[in-house]
This record gives C-alpha cells, sequence and structure tokens, in this order.
C-alpha cells in the first residue's frame, strides 16, 4: 500500500487556514483521495480538553515553556492516535498546523524565552525524524490578520482568542517566526494570503498540484 501524504498549513491569527483546507481537502478527495482534515491542538479526545486550556481565557495563564509542553503533550497523542495510523492506510492528512507554530508561537513569539535548541530537543524526543510532505504558510500583515480572527471569534460559542489579546510585538515577532522557519526547508511555501478566498484557493491548489500530486 502506498503511504499517504501529511500536509500543514501554517501562519498567524487570521490568515484563512480553517477556510482554506476543507477546500483543499474537497479538491483532493476530487483527485481520488482519501483524505482526513485534523488540527493542532484538538485532533484527538485528549487534545480537545488540551485546546480548551491553550485557546480560550488570559492570555498570560501559561508562561512560555508550560505552553510548549502542553503543545508537545497534544501532539504526540495527535501523531499516534491520528495522523500515523491514517499515513500509514495510504490517507492524506492535512493539519491546521504542526509543530512549526508551536517553534513560531513560542520561540519568536516570546521574544525567544524558549531556546530553540529546547524546542528541537523536544520535537525529537516526542515526534522523532518524521516531517510533513509539504508545508503550506500563509502570510499576512498581523494587524489584518487579528481583525479577521478577532470578527470570526464574535459569533463563536466559545472564543478561542487568547493569543489574539497578546500585544501586536508578540504577532509581529510570530509573522517573523514563521517566515524564517519557511526559508529552512525545500519543503515550505509561503502564500499571500491578503488576497480574495478564490484566489488563495488557487494558488494553494497549484502548490499542492506541484508539490505531490505531480510528483
Amino acid at each position: 500500500m502506498t503511504k499517504g501524504c501529511f500536509i500543514t498549513f501554517e501562519g498567524g491569527e487570521g490568515t484563512g487556514k480553517t477556510t482554506q483546507i476543507p477546500l483543499l481537502a474537497e479538491y483532493l478527495r476530487s483527485c481520488g483521495k482519501d483524505v482526513v482534515v485534523t488540527k493542532e491542538p484538538g485532533g484527538t479526545e485528549v487534545g480537545r480538553e488540551l485546546r480548551k486550556v491553550l485557546c480560550t481565557g488570559d492570555p498570560d495563564k501559561l508562561d512560555p515553556l508550560a505552553e510548549t509542553l502542553l503543545y508537545y503533550a497534544d501532539r504526540r497523542m495527535h501523531l499516534q492516535q491520528k495522523v500515523l495510523p491514517a499515513l500509514a492506510a495510504g490517507k492524506w492528512v492535512i493539519s491546521d498546523r504542526f509543530a512549526d507554530s508551536t517553534t513560531a508561537y513560542q520561540c519568536y513569539g516570546y521574544g525567544g524565552r524558549i531556546k530553540k535548541e529546547v524546542m528541537d530537543a523536544l520535537y525529537r524526543i516526542a515526534v522523532g525524524d518524521f516531517y510533513p510532505d509539504l508545508t503550506i504558510v500563509l502570510d499576512i500583515d498581523p494587524q489584518k490578520g487579528l481583525a479577521r480572527s478577532l470578527q470570526r471569534n464574535e459569533t463563536a460559542a466559545e472564543k478561542e482568542i487568547r493569543f489574539e489579546q497578546k500585544e501586536l510585538a508578540f504577532h509581529n515577532n510570530l509573522r517573523r517566526g514563521f517566515l524564517e522557519i519557511a526559508r529552512t526547508a525545500p519543503r515550505y511555501v509561503v502564500l499571500d494570503a491578503d488576497k480574495s478566498m478564490e484566489e488563495l484557493y488557487l494558488d494553494i491548489v497549484k502548490t499542492t498540484e506541484e508539490r505531490l500530486l505531480d510528483r
């Protein structure tokens, strides 16, 4: 059986990941792929509980190291229970966030309070030598992205705005982090998210075709 492909979407708040991931999944299914859509945190039963802790409430209730450890606890469960079994069964998995988000948010967002060496060590322990096949980084000016995200959360039953409440400097650091991370390996593609939904969708489909479907 052919092993599936693992696609991750990354980016700051309000970049459009939540909108674009189901669209890409639908496109891949039209190409005959068996697709699993998931997210971090929250892709497992335990992850859903961790998501409440991490994404809601006081923005300063956790220090960066505590956050990082919780994200990696979620990631370990997510990989073992959902991602790796699906890939082994030949399915394509699309995840809304993976380890690059933890590096961007907890290393860069907090201005280096968590060292990259610590993050790399946690990755080796929890994930090993497994990496996504393709990582799509959606990039937008943080102020525009925050406005989008806050508007989206206005009607949500449980407002996941813990990070949106952090100061703009955090989000500027976050954007810089994602762009720096994206320069470290060929699997990354940065796309301009300050476009219409239709234009961005076409960019994502083109990227996926060129990187994975046509290989």
